[in-house]
């Protein structure tokens, strides 16, 4: 073993990583065997980078510009991605790094689960084990009664195992151009792809708890207090992004859910913000035409926030999402501490949800501003081509692994794709592993400074 290899931590290895199965995915999806004619190197390179992330943007049509290969070489790459790009590297490196000592180990452990993985080997056996009974159940039920309108029978089970691969990992990726609006009206379809988001948004912590607790509502008061705020915040969100849907599409009837019966309005505004938790299914078209500005802002926020710790989603997660409100709480009634049902969050956490939600809006922020330049800001004629909204929403889906798409991503030009590429990689990765991997960790001070109170 090479001396580089025995240097690298596990942030360095991990980002290696993902950019060398990037490169073989991009390599593979390139041949004839994947693609047709029409795929080039750069588009292989935006979907297998789309697919590694789970991002769920395309600028090509997967169901007709890849082979049937080609789509299972996308179906694998997605299940990289989503079951932890950092589980997987990590637990490589254990067989890279054969002879690494007890505290190496506990040190990869540890910081797996600091960036909200989980611990490895046999830890990871049970999340893959998991995740395949839940992807073959909801592939058995979409067959079964969702995507009875597929006389084929093996094209039928493919379309079921994909999106429910897809769906699971909150990909977002679709065989047909349309997503899901064809089957808007299909409760099986739109009922079972929620419930596997959902399942793989709040992540494999929260389903070993509920299913160690899962004698009923009564045990549930064994619950660990990361699972409360995982479930708590994830209903918290789809109840009141729902409620807001409903509300800012009502006030805009020339939309395309204006007209529409309310019970037939609300299933699809539940399956849109279910859908916004970073899977990227769409059950309506999304566009400035057809949401309002409003519900479209509404979605960047709920895109932002995105999914929970140890998921398959993006975001800034449900539980710093639920620290930075708990804070807020805290600093109005002018509390020392941040506390969450009876018990303190330490001051490092809170400080980390800081952190992590700045550096998270200042990547969006600078992916807005730089694709603005070029040809992405202005037309052949100086007009703008497209709006700050169209650029703002593609940014944030992009670094919050989503794949809501306003119909841009494909007109972008090369710069433009490359802004979302490299958003789409630092946002799946996190921003505390990605400067860990750059910069190292540093030994903890010890140096006390001086107190010193300042106005805020």
């Amino acid at each position: 073993m090479s001396a580089w290899q025995r240097q690298l931590t596990v942030p360095q290895f991990t980002v290696i990583s993902g950019l060398l199965v990037i490169l073989s995915g991009t390599l593979l999806l390139a041949t004839p065997l994947c693609s047709r004619p029409s795929v080039d190197l750069w588009e292989a390179l935006f979907t297998a980078t789309s697919a590694i992330t789970v991002t769920g943007l395309s600028i090509i049509d997967v169901g007709s510009e890849l082979t049937l290969f080609g789509q299972m070489v996308l179906a694998a790459l997605i299940i990289t991605g989503g079951l932890g790009l950092m589980a997987i590297s990590t637990f490589l490196q254990g067989f890279v790094q054969g002879r690494s000592g007890l505290r190496q180990r506990i040190d990869q452990g540890r910081t797996l689960d600091e960036f909200g993985v989980g611990g490895i080997g046999s830890t990871f056996q049970a999340i893959l084990a998991s995740a395949t009974a839940l992807m073959l159940i909801g592939t058995l039920l979409l067959y079964s009664f969702g995507f009875r309108d597929i006389s084929n029978r093996g094209e039928r089970l493919w379309a079921a195992m994909f999106h429910s691969i897809s769906a699971f990992n909150n990909a977002g990726f679709s065989l047909w151009s349309d997503s899901l609006v064809s089957y808007q009206d299909n409760v099986v379809v739109c009922g079972v792809v929620a419930a596997l988001v959902l399942a793989g948004g709040i992540g494999w912590r929260v389903l070993q708890d509920l299913w160690t607790n899962r004698r009923g509502p009564q045990h549930w008061r064994g619950l660990s207090l990361h699972s409360r705020i995982v479930l708590r915040s994830s209903a918290l969100l789809v109840v009141a992004g729902t409620l807001l849907l409903l509300f800012t599409e009502r006030l805009a009837p020339s939309g395309v859910m204006g007209g529409l019966p309310l019970l037939r309005k609300a299933g699809l505004s539940i399956f849109q913000v279910i859908s916004a938790r970073t899977a990227g299914f769409v059950s309506v078209p999304l566009s400035q035409e057809t949401i309002s500005h409003a519900g479209l802002f509404l979605l960047i926020l709920l895109m932002f926030v995105g999914a929970s710790p140890g998921g398959t989603g993006g975001g800034i997660k449900t539980t710093t999402f639920a620290v930075l409100l708990c804070t807020t709480r805290s600093t109005l009634e002018d509390r020392n501490e941040v506390v969450i049902n009876r018990r303190r969050i330490p001051g490092k956490q809170v400080l980390r949800a800081v952190g992590i939600t700045l550096a998270s809006a200042g990547v969006v922020v600078l992916m807005t501003l730089l694709l603005g330049l070029g040809q992405t800001g202005v037309g052949l004629l100086g007009e703008e081509r497209f709006t700050f909204l169209e650029k703002l929403f593609t940014c944030v889906s992009a670094f919050a692994s989503v794949g809501f798409d306003l119909g841009i991503t494909a007109r972008l030009d090369r710069w433009g794709q490359l802004v979302l590429l490299v958003g789409m990689f630092v946002g799946r990765l996190g921003i505390l592993l990605l400067l860990s991997a750059l910069f190292g960790r540093r030994p903890p001070s010890r140096v006390r400074y001086p107190k010193e109170e300042i106005i805020l």
